[in-house]
């Protein structure tokens, strides 16, 4: 999948949330996931997964009747090291500690 579809899959809240269950718990059924977002219907829960695994971010395995989710955290890595990890270098982070002192000596 492309880094588009990681940040639209991980532009929504919802989604975060359900990914925030995966890595509390992986392997985590339709029903489990569920219970984490009570406002949605299973229609709509089932529609989140389907994005996230289309972003790479969820993967599903099926034992017997059950189909479980477990969180495939590649993609989430691959975006930290292409987008992220290249802007912590020494200055961001000496600047960053700079600023963390100084408001807290406010």
């Amino acid at each position: 999948m492309d880094d588009d579809g990681v940040f639209k899959a991980l532009a929504d809240p919802t989604r975060r949330l359900l990914l925030d269950r995966l890595y509390e718990r992986d392997g985590l059924s339709l029903g489990e996931l569920e219970a984490a977002v009570p406002e949605l219907t299973r229609f709509g829960v089932m529609r989140h997964l389907g994005v996230l695994e289309q972003a790479g971010l969820v993967v599903t395995r099926r034992q017997g009747r059950f189909k479980h989710h477990y969180l495939n955290p590649v993609p989430i890595r691959e975006i930290y090291e292409r987008w992220l990890d290249k802007y912590r270098d020494r200055q961001a982070a000496a600047l960053l500690d700079l600023k963390e002192e100084l408001e807290a000596g406010r």
